[in-house]
């Protein structure tokens, strides 16, 4: 059988990609920071799936959650978060907490899944359309996800002479708990909406299906590369971010 490990696979497009996976018949790992609500998802569906408390920006959990792991083939990392502010006022913790967990937890996830993976295995990581599209007020998310997405041709590099495909998915605007402040603020989800050619948000079964895609043999001969799955926003402009939310704070 199968085996793979999700990593932010207690919500969101990580816990649609788990049940997308268990879908296929594969034994899924659900490793997430939240112990808890990874150990509920993995009783909820059954012995073919476990459960592994796993923190992205701790290389020692990152290297022991992958050592309790054994063996797998298949290794998706769903963690991100994004701490947003104007480059110009952005605490520098606040650039710290978002690079530390999307892009060198990126980074430490490959590195330790890459020793381990079993040989002709899939790494899928999820990037984002701030991967090559700028947002007013996004830097530090912008930053780290165009770095995921060169690190994931890195390490298609570096993987292939073990037959270890290594790719990329970049949602757009997705309803998961990461994205639930966007409806707060006044107008903005509109105006994603408005620069998404196909005329709506996704949903995170969507980002999963091309996951499961990219993890089977139908995709043997992809690596190194990025799919932009966002309904086409990355065809038109990002929506003003940071107009928004100052408007809303009444600072326009």
């Amino acid at each position: 059988m199968r085996r793979a490990v999700v990593i932010g696979g207690a919500s969101g497009i990580g816990l649609a990609t788990v049940d997308a996976l268990i879908a296929e018949g594969v034994e899924v790992v659900v490793a997430d920071v939240n112990g808890d609500a990874a150990e509920q998802v993995a009783a909820e569906r059954g012995d073919t799936v476990s459960a592994l408390r796993l923190d992205v920006t701790d290389e020692d959990s990152v290297a022991a959650g992958f050592d309790a792991v054994g063996e797998f083939d298949t290794m998706v990392n769903c963690a991100g978060l994004s701490d947003p502010g104007a480059l110009t006022e952005l605490e520098l913790s606040a650039w710290r907490h978002t690079v530390d967990v999307c892009l060198t937890g990126t980074f430490l996830v490959i590195k330790h899944a890459g020793q381990r993976i079993a040989d002709g295995g899939s790494i899928t990581c999820i990037a984002s359309l701030n991967g090559r599209q700028p947002g007013s007020g996004m830097g530090a998310y912008c930053a780290s996800k165009a770095g995921v997405l060169m690190l994931v041709e890195v390490a298609a590099l570096e993987l292939a002479g073990r037959g270890v495909r290594v790719n990329a998915v970049s949602p757009g605007l997705v309803s998961t708990p990461l994205t639930e402040g966007i409806g707060m603020i006044p107008g903005l989800t509109d105006e994603y909406i408005e620069n998404t050619p196909l005329g709506r948000s996704g949903e995170p079964s969507e980002i999963a299906d091309t996951v499961v895609f990219l993890a089977s043999d139908k995709a043997r001969w992809i690596t190194g590369s990025a799919f932009d799955v966002n309904g086409g926003a990355h065809l038109k402009r990002y929506p003003d971010v940071l107009g928004k939310v100052r408007a809303l704070m009444g600072q326009a």
